[in-house]
């Protein structure tokens, strides 16, 4: 049995299938990670094939405001588009689509008869609950926040449009739009795994069947690594330290985003850990640390806290390891995540990026380090956590689904 899981986007929008991807391998399943060749290591190191997708998050340029990310994204689609139909072989028995691949997946499904299902690491199915997760906007009433969902998804299916239109003429289907696609998805309860904690969003009580939260979807890592040596003779030689990280945000900015951080870990009286990430933040002394890519499951257990730019997949880690943050939020689904870790007082209010200075990150440390509701408030998440195990829940629904 084959089964490809098709992810695109940043690598928070990517790791977490590798975990994913390994516990199906471990069933007894052959499965295939399709992504942009950034992500090729990360699929060889958890076994799995890797399948390339012909796009570049990082060709069309950082998005800073809602203009710019929607014309990213549609030449990001495009360019996806492009060459999605060329990843899925004939041997493909089950596709599984994650929030950014399944508006071209289905017209795959559509054309080959292959049985799909969505594993989305974002809530994406308009709700009363909450407004859209790309709006980070306060709730606005139960109508209201429906209506700004089912708008998000128009928003959305504008994006696709060019990118289903080329797909569509390339599979010799008819003409349809994104938006009468999603229509059949929902008319038919086509099935939607979500990848986060109940914890963190409760699954709505206004959702359709077939639409379910089953918990996070962890980043492949080899169980017998280790952290680097320099960075655990750091971690040894004083008290928790703070990881400041911006994940795949501010390219660029790292100088002064740098500089931020360093006078603001000072001015808390606190040791820190620089993770470089794509905006190159860089300084060492003997109070701080810079350091590249390393599992978040080996490194946040050891922090006092997470200065991080809200993505869902660091919001995880940290709630994981039961360390409370502090947001910087840049853009997308960003501010979302970050509202939901201060609604369950895991998290100081976020700091938004353009807002931040040193002053206001070091009043934030302080509060966050030095008053113990924070990292009591992660300590309960981390526990309820543990009652979840995404990987194995989705897996169950792979096997209903296949029969085997």
């Amino acid at each position: 049995m084959r089964i490809m899981i098709a992810a695109a986007g940043s690598r928070g929008d990517v790791a977490p299938y590798t975990g994913l991807g390994a516990e199906l391998r471990r069933a007894g399943y052959d499965v295939a990670l399709a992504a942009t060749d950034t992500f090729a290591p990360l699929a060889r190191e958890a076994g799995l094939e890797f399948r390339s997708l012909p796009a570049d998050t990082r060709a069309h340029g950082e998005a800073t405001s809602k203009r710019d990310l929607m014309r990213a994204a549609a030449a990001f689609t495009t360019e996806l588009g492009q060459g999605f139909a060329d990843a899925v072989d004939k041997g493909t028995d089950l596709l599984l689509l994650s929030t950014t691949t399944a508006p071209l997946g289905w017209h795959l499904t559509e054309a080959t008869g292959t049985p799909s299902l969505g594993v989305y690491l974002q809530p994406a199915t308009p709700t009363g609950d909450f407004p859209p997760v790309v709006t980070g906007a306060r709730s606005l009433g139960r109508l209201a926040n429906r209506a700004t969902g089912r708008f998000a998804l128009r928003m959305a299916d504008r994006v696709y449009a060019q990118a289903v239109a080329q797909m569509r003429r390339r599979l010799t289907l008819p003409p349809a739009s994104p938006s009468e696609v999603r229509r059949r998805q929902e008319q038919a309860n086509w099935p939607i795994l979500h990848g986060f904690s109940t914890a963190l969003v409760p699954r709505p009580s206004d959702w359709r069947p077939g639409l379910d939260v089953v918990g996070n979807w962890w980043p492949h890592h080899d169980p017998a690594g280790r952290l680097p040596d320099k960075l655990e003779d750091f971690l040894s030689a004083g008290p928790r330290p703070v990881l400041v990280g911006f994940g795949s945000m501010a390219s660029g900015d790292g100088e002064r985003l740098s500089e931020i951080a360093v006078r603001a870990l000072r001015r808390a009286g606190l040791r820190g850990v620089l993770q470089a990430g794509s905006a190159g933040l860089t300084a060492d002394g003997e109070d701080v640390l810079t350091i590249g890519d390393v599992p978040h499951a080996l490194l946040f257990p050891r922090l006092a806290a997470v200065v991080h730019h809200g993505g869902a997949g660091t919001s995880a880690a940290a709630l994981r390891a039961g360390v409370p943050a502090v947001t910087v939020p840049v853009t997308a689904d960003q501010p979302f995540w970050a509202g939901r870790l201060a609604a369950i007082g895991a998290a100081t209010a976020p700091v938004p990026f353009r807002s931040l200075t040193a002053e206001r990150l070091a009043d934030a440390l302080h509060q966050v380090v030095k008053q113990q509701t924070y990292s009591r408030a992660a300590a309960r998440t981390a526990q309820h956590m543990t009652t979840e195990d995404g990987a194995r829940k989705t897996l169950e629904t792979v096997q209903r689904l296949t029969g085997g």
